[in-house]
Protein backbone atom coordinates (compact mmCIF):
# COMPACT_ATOMS: atom_id res chain seq x y z
CA UNK A 1 0.00 0.00 0.00
CA UNK A 2 1.45 3.42 -0.91
CA UNK A 3 2.57 5.51 2.05
CA UNK A 4 1.74 9.19 2.50
CA UNK A 5 4.70 11.54 2.89
CA UNK A 6 5.03 15.25 3.49
CA UNK A 7 7.53 17.12 1.31
CA UNK A 8 8.81 20.60 2.17
CA UNK A 9 10.16 23.14 -0.27
CA UNK A 10 11.72 26.55 0.15
CA UNK A 11 10.05 28.95 2.58
CA UNK A 12 8.17 26.30 4.62
CA UNK A 13 6.02 25.49 1.62
CA UNK A 14 4.79 21.90 1.82
CA UNK A 15 2.70 19.36 -0.07
CA UNK A 16 1.70 15.69 0.27
CA UNK A 17 2.51 12.82 -2.07
CA UNK A 18 2.43 9.03 -2.22
CA UNK A 19 5.48 6.77 -2.04
CA UNK A 20 4.61 3.49 -3.80
CA UNK A 21 7.76 1.51 -2.93
CA UNK A 22 7.07 -0.05 0.48
CA UNK A 23 10.28 -2.14 0.41
CA UNK A 24 12.51 0.96 0.53
CA UNK A 25 10.71 3.51 2.73
CA UNK A 26 11.77 7.12 2.74
CA UNK A 27 13.39 8.66 5.79
CA UNK A 28 13.22 12.18 7.13
CA UNK A 29 14.99 14.86 5.06
CA UNK A 30 15.60 12.51 2.15
CA UNK A 31 15.74 14.51 -1.13
CA UNK A 32 13.04 13.60 -3.65
CA UNK A 33 11.82 14.72 -7.07
CA UNK A 34 8.04 15.28 -7.12
CA UNK A 35 5.57 16.25 -9.86
CA UNK A 36 4.04 19.72 -9.81
CA UNK A 37 1.60 21.61 -12.01
CA UNK A 38 4.10 22.32 -14.79
CA UNK A 39 7.05 19.97 -14.54
CA UNK A 40 9.16 18.65 -11.66
CA UNK A 41 10.34 20.15 -8.38
CA UNK A 42 12.87 19.31 -5.68
CA UNK A 43 12.01 18.88 -2.00
CA UNK A 44 12.86 17.02 1.17
CA UNK A 45 10.76 14.62 3.20
CA UNK A 46 9.56 16.19 6.47
CA UNK A 47 7.04 13.57 7.68
CA UNK A 48 6.16 9.97 6.84
CA UNK A 49 3.64 7.35 7.84
CA UNK A 50 0.95 8.19 10.38
CA UNK A 51 2.34 11.66 11.10
CA UNK A 52 2.07 12.62 7.44
CA UNK A 53 -1.46 11.19 7.22
CA UNK A 54 -2.58 13.21 10.25
CA UNK A 55 -1.10 16.40 8.83
CA UNK A 56 -2.65 15.71 5.44
CA UNK A 57 -6.05 15.08 7.04
CA UNK A 58 -5.92 18.34 9.01
CA UNK A 59 -4.94 20.61 6.12
CA UNK A 60 -7.43 22.52 3.96
CA UNK A 61 -5.95 21.64 0.60
CA UNK A 62 -8.75 19.33 -0.54
CA UNK A 63 -12.27 20.41 -1.37
CA UNK A 64 -15.07 19.97 1.14
CA UNK A 65 -16.40 16.41 1.09
CA UNK A 66 -13.42 14.88 -0.69
CA UNK A 67 -11.34 12.13 0.83
CA UNK A 68 -8.06 13.69 1.89
CA UNK A 69 -5.66 11.38 0.09
CA UNK A 70 -2.73 12.61 -2.04
CA UNK A 71 -3.27 12.06 -5.76
CA UNK A 72 0.31 12.41 -7.01
CA UNK A 73 3.19 10.04 -6.37
CA UNK A 74 6.87 10.80 -5.90
CA UNK A 75 8.78 10.45 -9.15
CA UNK A 76 12.02 9.15 -7.63
CA UNK A 77 14.68 9.73 -5.04
CA UNK A 78 16.95 12.65 -5.80
CA UNK A 79 20.50 11.85 -6.82
CA UNK A 80 23.61 13.82 -5.94
CA UNK A 81 23.42 15.51 -9.32
CA UNK A 82 19.84 16.58 -8.56
CA UNK A 83 20.88 17.99 -5.20
CA UNK A 84 23.74 19.88 -6.84
CA UNK A 85 21.37 21.37 -9.41
CA UNK A 86 18.95 22.46 -6.67
CA UNK A 87 21.75 24.13 -4.70
CA UNK A 88 22.91 26.04 -7.77
CA UNK A 89 19.38 27.29 -8.35
CA UNK A 90 19.16 28.49 -4.73
CA UNK A 91 22.41 30.42 -5.10
CA UNK A 92 21.23 32.06 -8.32
CA UNK A 93 17.86 33.16 -6.89
CA UNK A 94 19.31 36.27 -5.24
CA UNK A 95 20.63 37.51 -8.61
CA UNK A 96 17.25 36.75 -10.13
CA UNK A 97 15.52 38.74 -7.39
CA UNK A 98 17.77 41.73 -8.14
CA UNK A 99 16.90 41.48 -11.83
CA UNK A 100 13.19 41.52 -11.01
CA UNK A 101 13.72 44.45 -8.64
CA UNK A 102 15.42 46.46 -11.40
CA UNK A 103 12.49 45.82 -13.74
CA UNK A 104 10.07 46.93 -11.04
CA UNK A 105 11.95 50.18 -10.45
CA UNK A 106 12.15 50.85 -14.17
CA UNK A 107 8.35 50.64 -14.40
CA UNK A 108 7.76 52.64 -11.15
CA UNK A 109 5.57 49.95 -9.65
CA UNK A 110 4.59 50.36 -6.00
CA UNK A 111 5.66 46.89 -4.87
CA UNK A 112 8.49 45.34 -2.85
CA UNK A 113 10.10 42.18 -4.23
CA UNK A 114 10.73 39.87 -1.26
CA UNK A 115 11.96 36.61 -2.73
CA UNK A 116 12.28 34.57 -5.92
CA UNK A 117 12.05 30.79 -6.20
CA UNK A 118 13.01 28.70 -9.22
CA UNK A 119 11.34 25.40 -9.96
CA UNK A 120 13.83 22.54 -10.11
CA UNK A 121 13.45 22.04 -13.88
CA UNK A 122 13.72 25.84 -14.38
CA UNK A 123 10.43 26.01 -16.24
CA UNK A 124 8.77 28.30 -13.72
CA UNK A 125 9.85 31.25 -11.56
CA UNK A 126 7.72 32.33 -8.59
CA UNK A 127 8.25 35.92 -7.41
CA UNK A 128 6.90 36.89 -3.99
CA UNK A 129 6.18 40.56 -3.32
CA UNK A 130 4.37 42.81 -0.85
CA UNK A 131 2.30 45.85 -1.73
CA UNK A 132 -0.09 48.19 0.05
CA UNK A 133 -2.63 48.15 -2.76
CA UNK A 134 -3.45 46.40 -6.01
CA UNK A 135 -0.66 46.48 -8.61
CA UNK A 136 -1.02 46.05 -12.38
CA UNK A 137 2.03 43.94 -13.26
CA UNK A 138 0.94 42.47 -16.61
CA UNK A 139 3.63 44.32 -18.56
CA UNK A 140 6.20 43.28 -15.95
CA UNK A 141 5.30 39.60 -16.39
CA UNK A 142 5.73 39.79 -20.16
CA UNK A 143 9.07 41.55 -19.76
CA UNK A 144 10.38 38.95 -17.26
CA UNK A 145 9.14 36.02 -19.35
CA UNK A 146 11.04 37.34 -22.39
CA UNK A 147 14.18 37.97 -20.32
CA UNK A 148 14.32 34.79 -18.20
CA UNK A 149 12.65 32.42 -20.71
CA UNK A 150 10.39 30.84 -18.10
CA UNK A 151 6.83 31.00 -16.88
CA UNK A 152 6.50 33.85 -14.35
CA UNK A 153 4.19 33.61 -11.35
CA UNK A 154 3.89 36.76 -9.19
CA UNK A 155 2.34 36.19 -5.75
CA UNK A 156 1.42 38.90 -3.30
CA UNK A 157 2.05 37.92 0.34
CA UNK A 158 1.59 39.58 3.71
CA UNK A 159 4.14 40.83 6.22
CA UNK A 160 4.03 37.61 8.28
CA UNK A 161 4.57 35.41 5.23
CA UNK A 162 7.47 37.62 4.15
CA UNK A 163 9.16 37.21 7.55
CA UNK A 164 8.63 33.45 7.38
CA UNK A 165 10.34 33.24 3.98
CA UNK A 166 13.26 35.55 4.74
CA UNK A 167 13.87 34.46 8.36
CA UNK A 168 15.61 36.42 11.09
CA UNK A 169 16.29 36.62 14.82
CA UNK A 170 13.66 37.86 17.23
CA UNK A 171 14.01 39.88 20.41
CA UNK A 172 14.28 36.64 22.38
CA UNK A 173 17.58 35.86 20.63
CA UNK A 174 16.21 32.89 18.70
CA UNK A 175 15.19 32.38 15.10
CA UNK A 176 11.71 33.48 14.10
CA UNK A 177 9.12 30.86 15.04
CA UNK A 178 7.38 31.33 11.68
CA UNK A 179 10.57 30.47 9.78
CA UNK A 180 11.81 27.64 12.03
CA UNK A 181 8.97 25.46 13.36
CA UNK A 182 5.64 27.33 13.22
CA UNK A 183 4.11 25.99 10.03
CA UNK A 184 0.70 27.72 10.13
CA UNK A 185 0.29 31.41 10.97
CA UNK A 186 -2.87 32.09 12.96
CA UNK A 187 -4.47 35.47 13.70
CA UNK A 188 -3.11 37.44 16.66
CA UNK A 189 -5.33 40.16 18.15
CA UNK A 190 -4.73 42.92 20.67
CA UNK A 191 -7.10 41.18 23.09
CA UNK A 192 -4.36 38.60 23.79
CA UNK A 193 -2.07 41.35 25.10
CA UNK A 194 -4.89 42.80 27.20
CA UNK A 195 -5.60 39.45 28.84
CA UNK A 196 -1.91 39.13 29.78
CA UNK A 197 -1.75 42.75 31.07
CA UNK A 198 1.03 43.65 28.66
CA UNK A 199 1.83 47.06 27.31
CA UNK A 200 -0.43 48.05 24.42
CA UNK A 201 2.36 49.98 22.75
CA UNK A 202 2.72 48.39 19.28
CA UNK A 203 6.49 48.91 19.31
CA UNK A 204 6.83 46.68 22.39
CA UNK A 205 4.55 43.80 21.36
CA UNK A 206 5.39 43.62 17.64
CA UNK A 207 7.84 41.30 15.93
CA UNK A 208 10.28 41.80 13.10
CA UNK A 209 7.44 41.75 10.57
CA UNK A 210 5.78 44.78 12.20
CA UNK A 211 2.76 42.74 13.31
CA UNK A 212 1.82 41.50 16.77
CA UNK A 213 4.08 38.79 18.17
CA UNK A 214 2.98 35.25 17.37
CA UNK A 215 4.16 34.11 20.83
CA UNK A 216 1.30 36.07 22.43
CA UNK A 217 -0.87 33.02 21.74
CA UNK A 218 1.42 30.49 23.45
CA UNK A 219 0.52 31.35 27.06
CA UNK A 220 -2.91 32.89 26.51
CA UNK A 221 -4.79 29.78 27.66
CA UNK A 222 -2.72 29.68 30.85
CA UNK A 223 -3.53 33.30 31.67
CA UNK A 224 -7.24 32.81 31.04
CA UNK A 225 -7.49 29.67 33.19
CA UNK A 226 -5.32 31.13 35.99
CA UNK A 227 -7.33 34.33 36.29
CA UNK A 228 -10.54 32.35 36.86
CA UNK A 229 -9.22 31.47 40.33
CA UNK A 230 -8.79 35.12 41.28
CA UNK A 231 -11.41 37.79 41.93
CA UNK A 232 -12.02 40.16 39.07
CA UNK A 233 -10.15 43.44 39.26
CA UNK A 234 -12.41 46.24 40.45
CA UNK A 235 -14.73 43.86 42.34
CA UNK A 236 -15.88 44.91 45.84
CA UNK A 237 -15.32 42.24 48.53
CA UNK A 238 -16.67 42.07 52.11
CA UNK A 239 -13.69 41.11 54.27
CA UNK A 240 -12.78 41.39 57.94
CA UNK A 241 -11.56 44.94 57.30
CA UNK A 242 -14.86 45.94 55.74
CA UNK A 243 -15.48 46.74 52.09
CA UNK A 244 -12.31 46.34 50.03
CA UNK A 245 -11.86 46.67 46.31
CA UNK A 246 -9.58 44.43 44.24
CA UNK A 247 -6.87 46.63 42.71
CA UNK A 248 -4.69 43.99 40.97
CA UNK A 249 -3.79 40.30 41.07
CA UNK A 250 -0.44 38.51 40.75
CA UNK A 251 -1.13 35.07 39.27
CA UNK A 252 2.50 33.94 39.56
CA UNK A 253 2.95 34.71 43.25
CA UNK A 254 -0.70 33.95 44.14
CA UNK A 255 -1.26 37.43 45.60
CA UNK A 256 -4.21 39.84 45.61
CA UNK A 257 -3.88 43.63 46.01
CA UNK A 258 -6.80 45.13 47.95
CA UNK A 259 -7.66 48.71 48.91
CA UNK A 260 -10.02 49.99 51.60
CA UNK A 261 -11.26 53.58 51.82
CA UNK A 262 -10.81 53.57 55.59
CA UNK A 263 -7.70 51.43 56.22
CA UNK A 264 -5.80 51.85 52.97
CA UNK A 265 -4.17 49.21 50.74
CA UNK A 266 -2.89 45.76 51.65
CA UNK A 267 -1.50 42.66 49.96
CA UNK A 268 -2.71 39.17 50.82
CA UNK A 269 -2.30 35.73 49.36
CA UNK A 270 -5.10 34.00 47.55
CA UNK A 271 -5.23 31.21 50.18
CA UNK A 272 -5.54 33.69 53.07
CA UNK A 273 -8.26 35.61 51.20
CA UNK A 274 -10.23 32.40 50.66
CA UNK A 275 -10.00 31.48 54.35
CA UNK A 276 -11.04 34.99 55.37
CA UNK A 277 -14.10 34.93 53.13
CA UNK A 278 -15.06 31.44 54.36
CA UNK A 279 -15.03 32.64 57.98
CA UNK A 280 -17.38 35.47 57.06
CA UNK A 281 -19.64 33.20 55.01
CA UNK A 282 -18.91 35.10 51.79
CA UNK A 283 -18.71 33.35 48.39
CA UNK A 284 -15.23 32.40 47.15
CA UNK A 285 -13.36 35.06 45.14
CA UNK A 286 -13.76 33.31 41.81
CA UNK A 287 -17.57 33.24 42.15
CA UNK A 288 -18.50 36.32 40.20
CA UNK A 289 -22.13 36.94 41.04
CA UNK A 290 -24.26 39.88 39.94
CA UNK A 291 -22.97 43.32 40.81
CA UNK A 292 -24.63 45.24 43.68
CA UNK A 293 -27.61 47.14 42.35
CA UNK A 294 -27.71 45.18 39.10
CA UNK A 295 -31.15 44.02 37.93
CA UNK A 296 -32.10 40.49 38.80
CA UNK A 297 -31.71 37.98 35.97
CA UNK A 298 -34.83 36.87 34.23
CA UNK A 299 -36.00 33.42 35.11
CA UNK A 300 -36.88 30.69 32.64
CA UNK A 301 -40.09 30.94 30.77
CA UNK A 302 -43.05 29.12 32.24
CA UNK A 303 -43.48 25.76 30.58
CA UNK A 304 -46.75 24.68 32.25
CA UNK A 305 -50.28 25.45 31.09
CA UNK A 306 -51.41 29.03 31.25
CA UNK A 307 -53.90 29.97 33.99
CA UNK A 308 -57.55 30.09 33.07
CA UNK A 309 -58.60 33.69 32.50
CA UNK A 310 -62.21 33.00 31.67
CA UNK A 311 -63.33 35.09 34.68
CA UNK A 312 -61.82 38.26 33.25
CA UNK A 313 -64.31 40.56 31.53
CA UNK A 314 -64.33 40.23 27.77
CA UNK A 315 -63.77 43.29 25.66
CA UNK A 316 -66.58 44.29 23.31
CA UNK A 317 -65.99 43.34 19.72
CA UNK A 318 -67.57 45.49 17.01
CA UNK A 319 -67.96 44.37 13.45
CA UNK A 320 -66.67 46.68 10.69
CA UNK A 321 -69.23 48.91 9.02
CA UNK A 322 -69.57 47.83 5.37
CA UNK A 323 -70.86 51.32 4.40
CA UNK A 324 -67.79 53.16 5.78
CA UNK A 325 -65.38 54.51 3.12
CA UNK A 326 -62.18 52.51 2.75
CA UNK A 327 -58.72 54.00 2.26
CA UNK A 328 -56.91 53.24 -0.96
CA UNK A 329 -54.47 50.35 -0.77
CA UNK A 330 -50.94 51.41 0.07
CA UNK A 331 -51.94 54.85 1.40
CA UNK A 332 -50.19 54.30 4.77
CA UNK A 333 -46.85 53.51 3.16
CA UNK A 334 -47.18 56.47 0.83
CA UNK A 335 -47.86 58.87 3.72
CA UNK A 336 -44.83 57.53 5.60
CA UNK A 337 -42.70 58.04 2.50
CA UNK A 338 -43.86 61.67 2.19
CA UNK A 339 -43.07 62.32 5.88
CA UNK A 340 -39.54 61.02 5.41
CA UNK A 341 -39.06 63.27 2.39
CA UNK A 342 -40.22 66.31 4.38
CA UNK A 343 -37.74 65.52 7.16
CA UNK A 344 -34.87 65.10 4.68
CA UNK A 345 -35.67 68.43 2.99
CA UNK A 346 -35.40 69.25 -0.72
CA UNK A 347 -33.41 67.04 -3.06
CA UNK A 348 -29.80 68.01 -3.89
CA UNK A 349 -30.64 68.22 -7.58
CA UNK A 350 -33.48 70.63 -6.92
CA UNK A 351 -36.10 68.23 -8.23
CA UNK A 352 -39.35 67.72 -6.46
CA UNK A 353 -40.72 64.43 -5.33
CA UNK A 354 -43.46 62.97 -7.52
CA UNK A 355 -46.89 63.90 -6.15
CA UNK A 356 -48.75 61.11 -4.42
CA UNK A 357 -52.46 60.53 -4.10
CA UNK A 358 -54.33 63.09 -2.00
CA UNK A 359 -54.70 62.26 1.66
CA UNK A 360 -58.16 61.27 2.70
Amino acid sequence: MPATIEVRFKGNRKDYFLWPDATEPLRLWDPVIVPVERGLDFGRVSATGENAEKKCGSCNGCAVGEVKVPQLAVVRRATQEDVRTANELRRSEEDTRRTVHERVRARNLDMKVSDAEWQWDRKKLTVYFTAEKRVDFRDLVRDLAATLHARIDLRQIGARDEAARLGGVGRCGKEYCCSSWLTSLGPVSLALAKDQHLSLNPAQISGGCGRLLCCLKYEHDFYVSARKRFPKEGKLLRTERGAERVVAVDIFRERVFLRSDEQGPRITTLVELREELERLGEPPPEARGPRPGAPAPRGPERSGPRPDRSDSPALPVTAPDPTAPTRPEGSDSQRKRRRRRRRRGPRPDGGAAPPGPPES
